[in-house]
C-alpha cells in the first residue's frame, strides 16, 4: 500500500504537469492569434510603402530638421524659436518622456539581482528573575554557585550586545521569460514618448507658423485695404462732383459711397483678426501680445513662396511622421505585454538569501569562524487562481487588438491627408499662377489708363476704376499667397517634416517584425 505522502506528492506532480500542459496550449494559440494579427497590420504598411502618391510622380526623401527654415523668412525663424524654447505643451510632453525613461529602467532593473547590505547592533537586558533569568534560578544554577565558591552569584541583570554585517540578495530566474518583455514593453514606450514629443513640437510649429502666416496677411490686406479707401475716397470726389454738375445721376454716387463704407467697415475687421492671431501666437510663445509685438514689425515682409516641392514624394515617407511611429511603437509594447501576462502563467524560481558575521565585539569582526549564512529557494506555480492570470492575457490581447486598429487608422489617416495636401497645393499653385496673371494684367491696364489720362485722351475716373481693380487682384493675390503658404505647410505636416534629396533620408520605418524596436535594450 502506498504512503500518504508518496501519494500528495504524486498528485501534485500530475497536478503541475496538467498545468504546464493546459498553459502551453492556450499560450500557442494566443500567439498564432496576436501573429495573425501583427500580420495583417504588416501587410497594410507593405501596401502603403509600395504606393505612390497621384500628386506625386518622382523619388524624394524625408529629413525632420529645421524643415520651417525652407520658407526663407527670418521673422519666422525667431518666432519659431521662441516656442520651441517657451512653450508650455512641449515642455509636457518631454516631462512625459522623463517618466517613460525612468519607467522603462526600473522595467530593466527587475531582472537584475537585488543585493541589500545591512548592518545593526542589538543589545539585550533584563532582569535576572524575570525570563531566562528566571528559569536559570529555578534550575538552581545560582546555589550550585554557592556551593562552588561562596563568592560567586548571579548578577541582578542579564546584558548581551551582538553586533551583525550580512549582505542580503534576491533574484528571479528568468526561465520563462518573465522579465525581458516587460522592459522591452517599457522601452519601446519610451520610444513611443519621444515621437509624442515630436508630433507635439510639429502640432506647435503648425499652429506657430499658421498663426505668423494669418497676421502677415492680415497686415498686407490692411494695407491694400488703405490704398482703395484713398482711392474710393478720391473716386467719391470726383463722382460728388459729376452729379453736382449734372454730368452722373444719383446712382452712380451711391454704388462709390456705398464701396467706400464697405471697404472702411472692413479694416476694424482686419484689426480685431490680426488681434486674436497675435493672441494665439503670444499663447504659443508662452507670452503675451507685447512680446509678439515687440517681434513682428507693421511692415512684415510678405510670405514668400518656398522651394518648389521635389517632384514626387514617395509614400514610405509618412512612415516617418511622429505620430504613426508613436502608435506603431505602442503597437510592439502591446505585443511584449502579451508575452509578459503569458509567463505569468508559467512557474517562477527565485532565490533569496544573505551572507555576514555575526559577533558580540568589534573585534571579533576579523574572525571568519564568526560568518553566517542562509540560502532560500522558492518555486511557484499557479494552479488555481480564479483564472486571473488567463484574464490579465486576455486584458492584454484586447489592448493590442485596440492599438492595432489604432496603428491602422493612423497608418490610412496619413496617406489620405498626405495625398490631399499635395492636391491642395498643386491646385493653390495653379490658382497663384493664374492670379499672377491677372496683375500683370491689371498693371497693364493702369499704365494704358495713366498714359491716356495724361494725355488728354482718358478720363480720371477711368484712372481711378483701373487703379481699384489693381488693388483688388493685388488682395487676392496676398490672399493666395496665404493659401498657398499654408497648402505647403499642410504637406510638411502631413509628412512629419521636410524633403529633401535621397542621399539624405532618414531613418528607416517603424517595423513590427521580431526582436525590439530600435533603441529599446534587450536586457
Amino acid at each position: 500500500m502506498a504512503r500518504p505522502d508518496r501519494i500528495v506528492i504524486g498528485l501534485s506532480v500530475l497536478a503541475l504537469c496538467s498545468t504546464l500542459f493546459a498553459t502551453s496550449c492556450s499560450t500557442n494559440a494566443r500567439v498564432s492569434g496576436v501573429n495573425a494579427r501583427v500580420g495583417d497590420v504588416e501587410a497594410l504598411i507593405s501596401d502603403v510603402e509600395a504606393r505612390t502618391f497621384t500628386e506625386s510622380p518622382a523619388e524624394g526623401a524625408y529629413e525632420p530638421l529645421e524643415w520651417w527654415r525652407a520658407f526663407a523668412d527670418p521673422a519666422l525663424d525667431r518666432v519659431v524659436e521662441s516656442v520651441l524654447d517657451s512653450n508650455f505643451d512641449v515642455a509636457e510632453a518631454v516631462a512625459r518622456v522623463e517618466q517613460a525613461q525612468v519607467r522603462a529602467r526600473l522595467a530593466e532593473a527587475a531582472g537584475l539581482p537585488l543585493i541589500q547590505v545591512r548592518g545593526g547592533a542589538e543589545n539585550f537586558s533584563a532582569p535576572i528573575n524575570a525570563g531566562l533569568g528566571a528559569q536559570i534560578q529555578d534550575l538552581g544554577f545560582e546555589d550550585l554557585l554557592a556551593e562552588l565558591d561562596g563568592d560567586l552569584s548571579l548578577p541582578d541583570r542579564l546584558g548581551l550586545t551582538t553586533l551583525s554585517l550580512s549582505a542580503d540578495f534576491a533574484y528571479e530566474l528568468d526561465f520563462w521569460d518573465r522579465v525581458r518583455p516587460g522592459a522591452l514593453a517599457a522601452g519601446a514606450d519610451r520610444l513611443a514618448s519621444e515621437s509624442d514629443v515630436q508630433a507635439a513640437r510639429l502640432g506647435i510649429l503648425a499652429e506657430t507658423i499658421g498663426a505668423y502666416f494669418e497676421i502677415v496677411d492680415l497686415q498686407r490686406q490692411a494695407v491694400i485695404a488703405r490704398e482703395t479707401v484713398d482711392v474710393l475716397m478720391e473716386r467719391e470726389n470726383v463722382a460728388e462732383t459729376r452729379y453736382e454738375g449734372g454730368l452722373a445721376d444719383s446712382l452712380e454716387l451711391y454704388s462709390v459711397r456705398q464701396d467706400l463704407r464697405n471697404m472702411q467697415a472692413a479694416l476694424p475687421q482686419l484689426d480685431t483678426g490680426r488681434a486674436a492671431a497675435e493672441a494665439r501666437l503670444a499663447t504659443l510663445m508662452g507670452g503675451y501680445r507685447e512680446d509678439v509685438a515687440a517681434m513682428l514689425s507693421d511692415t512684415a515682409a510678405p510670405v514668400r513662396g518656398a522651394d518648389p516641392v521635389p517632384a514626387g514624394v514617395p509614400a514610405d515617407l509618412l512612415m516617418q511622421r511622429p505620430d504613426v511611429r508613436a502608435a506603431g511603437l505602442r503597437l510592439q509594447a502591446a505585443g511584449y505585454q502579451i508575452e509578459a501576462r503569458r509567463a505569468d502563467l508559467m512557474p517562477s524560481l527565485s532565490l533569496s538569501g544573505s551572507i555576514g558575521l555575526q559577533t558580540a565585539g568589534i573585534v571579533e569582526f576579523f574572525n571568519v569562524g564568526q560568518w553566517f549564512s542562509n540560502l532560500v529557494s522558492n518555486l511557484v506555480t499557479p494552479v488555481f487562481d480564479g483564472e486571473r492570470l488567463a484574464a490579465n492575457v486576455d486584458l492584454a490581447e484586447a489592448r493590442f487588438n485596440e492599438l492595432a486598429a489604432a496603428y491602422g487608422r493612423s497608418v490610412v489617416t496619413a496617406v489620405n491627408e498626405v495625398e490631399a495636401a499635395l492636391a491642395n497645393l498643386r491646385n493653390e499653385d495653379r490658382r497663384h499662377a493664374l492670379l499672377g496673371e491677372r496683375l500683370d494684367e491689371a498693371r497693364a491696364s493702369v499704365e494704358l489708363r495713366s498714359q491716356r489720362y495724361a494725355s488728354g485722351i482718358g478720363g480720371y475716373v477711368d484712372f481711378l476704376d483701373a487703379t481699384r481693380t489693381l488693388l483688388n487682384v493685388e488682395a487676392e493675390l496676398a490672399g493666395s499667397e496665404h493659401s498657398l503658404a499654408l497648402a505647403r505647410l499642410a504637406l510638411h505636416r502631413a509628412l512629419g517634416g521636410a524633403w529633401t534629396s535621397r542621399d539624405t533620408a532618414g531613418g528607416p520605418p517603424v517595423s513590427l517584425a521580431s526582436g525590439p524596436p530600435a533603441g529599446v535594450v534587450d536586457p
